[in-house]
């Protein structure tokens, strides 16, 4: 009988963690059929770059996946579905990777595209050149967003092309040893690396330092992980403000005399009869015996082809919604960027706001923005109007075509959230190879 007594009362706390992580695993397996639900029921299951396939055969279900992700848990981005992990918010996911690296049973394969919807991305060989000989790429256009992947990138790229150019010093004449297109972090450890070799280089940058970072709004937290780069050594940011980070970019360019032509965006590279590569930018031309491409697959804002589309009310980046207190605007587009900033901009004071979208429904957004949106609508803060289209910008008006008719809207900014212009025709001009990746590596 005392012996039962012992067996039970060790028997007790095993069966109480038993439930507890039975329990657990049950309301796991809840918010990850919801969030997947949700997923499909708004049309967001298309991932947009580099992602996780889980193969169900070798998946046992251990959760590691979920818990190495960074952006978990503020995103549910793997759950667990009928005992195997699966990728529920697929909009969410960004290419960490970190889940294929942690599982155990090398379940987890990284791929670009899906079946239903394909990728464009460069041919990019293990040295990051391309098939056009002098012309290499780093960082988010071969498919690599992440910070930590981009500042690697640019750095291995840059020992790539050091070894490519030492013996073409004497045909290139005049030309500089390398041409770094874009300031972001693929192209700030690239420029550090060809100081750190002794390179010359010329590095160019359409907007500003820091790449698509420094156009996030104002207070944004950016995901990072420890990294090393030339010239400074271990940088060891986790979970940052787009601020700091900024910030920190600034210090690292100042304290290393990294020398950037901003203002200058990338028109064309023509190939040249001899050991060198022309580089030619909106503003100026250049020669380089080498060219690395560290720009973003976002593009150029894509435009709306409209007369008074130039004037200096109209904006293409949402920065910060406190610059827009006390006016009118018009916020266009109808994707999670363009609500979240006609939601941010309609909670300051004396704002009044106007999102217009070319259909009739905002089927693409995420339900927390839509319900954030359908709140301020609800409120008076924000003016919705659907099946719209913007015609013409004045000074002070701007003439839509409404499902009701013309309409002639004042206001004294307007933001245009309407996506980029991709660079893979670009790419393809200067006679890159491009291939579209269904679900592939």
């Amino acid at each position: 009988m005392n012996e039962l007594v012992s067996y039970f009362i060790y028997a007790l706390p095993l069966l109480a963690l038993f439930f507890l992580a039975s329990r657990k695993r049950r309301v796991l397996e809840a918010s990850s059929t919801d969030t997947w639900t949700e997923a499909v029921a708004t049309g967001m299951t298309q991932p947009p770059s580099l992602h996780p396939v889980i193969d169900p055969a070798k998946c046992i279900g251990c959760e590691s996946c979920i818990h190495a992700c960074p952006e978990f848990p503020a995103h549910q981005v793997l759950g667990i579905i009928k005992n195997k992990a699966t990728l529920v918010s697929p909009t969410d996911c960004i290419g960490h990777g970190a889940c294929k690296s942690v599982c155990p049973e090398d379940a987890i394969s990284l791929v670009f595209g899906t079946a239903e919807r394909g990728v464009d991305i460069p041919e990019v060989n293990p040295d990051f050149s391309t098939n056009v000989p002098g012309i290499f790429i780093a960082g988010e256009l071969g498919g690599m967003g992440l910070i930590r992947n981009a500042i690697a990138q640019g750095r291995d790229a840059m020992a790539s092309i050091t070894q490519y150019v030492m013996n073409r010093r004497e045909d290139a004449g005049d030309a500089v040893d390398v041409c770094i297109v874009g300031a972001g972090p693929a192209g700030i450890a690239a420029t550090l690396g060809a100081i750190e070799q002794g390179l010359s280089y010329i590095t160019l940058e359409q907007d500003k330092l820091g790449g698509t970072v420094a156009n996030f709004p104002r207070g944004k937290l950016v995901m990072t992980a420890p990294a090393e780069l030339p010239l400074v050594g271990p940088v060891y940011f986790k979970e940052t403000s787009k601020e700091e980070l900024v910030e920190f970019w600034h210090d690292v360019a100042n304290n290393s005399n990294v020398e950037v032509k901003y203002g200058e965006r990338l028109a064309a590279i023509e190939s040249s009869v001899g050991e060198w590569l022309t580089v030619a930018t909106d503003k100026a031309r250049y020669k380089a015996r080498s060219v690395l491409l560290a720009i973003g697959r976002r593009g150029t804002p894509r435009k709306l082809g409209v007369p008074g589309e130039d004037k200096t009310k109209v904006a293409y980046t949402f920065i910060d919604a406190e610059q827009y207190r006390d006016q009118k605007v018009l916020v266009v587009g109808g994707g999670d960027s363009a609500i979240e900033a006609a939601c941010s901009i309609a909670e300051e004071s004396g704002t009044t706001v106007t999102l217009s979208y070319r259909s009739d429904a905002f089927s693409r957004a995420k339900a927390k923005n839509r319900a954030r949106l359908e709140g301020l609508e609800s409120a008076g803060r924000l003016n919705v109007l659907l099946k719209s289209q913007v015609q013409k910008i004045d000074d002070e008006y701007a003439q839509l075509e409404t499902s009701d008719g013309q309409l002639e809207l004042a206001n004294d900014r307007i933001l245009i959230c309407a996506g980029g212009v991709l660079p893979d025709g670009m790419l393809r001009d200067m006679g890159i190879q491009v291939a579209a990746k269904y679900g592939t590596a």
